[in-house]
């Protein structure tokens, strides 16, 4: 997107992006936002593989659903905070990898209800697998007192 987003909309999604305790247990790190994107890197830890010793789907669906979450919210008015209202997952490979890149995008923001999608990457110093893709709807939604 070409527009820059406001130093007022960018500290109010690292503001709330901090409080995702989840996040912060998967050691999760924002390392791109733009008007209608959002990304997320997070290591694939111990606490986060299944039994094959891959990243579980867990962590792959929270990624991306966070990531695409955050992507609505870059757009939504001052003030509003985001859940989902529903969300879909392809999983399309095993997170066999050093950690995940998670992509968040809106495809339609409209007043109260937007379509996101968000993709999933594994990554190791050699290749980068796509390994899940998303599509969903957020709402904006009161902030807690």
């Amino acid at each position: 997107m070409a527009k820059n987003l406001s130093a007022e909309t960018d500290a109010k999604l690292r503001s709330s992006f901090a409080r995702q305790n989840l996040m912060a247990t998967f050691g999760a790190e924002i390392t791109d936002i733009a008007p209608g994107a959002f990304t997320i890197t997070a290591p694939i830890l111990p606490l986060a593989r299944q039994q094959h010793d891959v990243g579980h789907a867990g962590l792959t669906f929270a990624l991306g659903d966070t990531a695409a979450g955050y992507a609505a919210l870059s757009l939504m008015p001052e003030g509003s905070e985001v859940m989902t209202v529903e969300m879909k997952i392809n999983l399309l490979a095993p997170a066999k990898g050093d950690c995940l890149i998670a992509r968040g995008k809106v495809i339609k923001a409209g007043r109260r209800l937007s379509v996101v999608t968000a993709e999933v990457t594994a990554v190791t110093a050699e290749t980068r697998t796509l390994v899940a893709v998303l599509q969903g709807t957020m709402i904006a939604v009161e902030p807690k007192p």
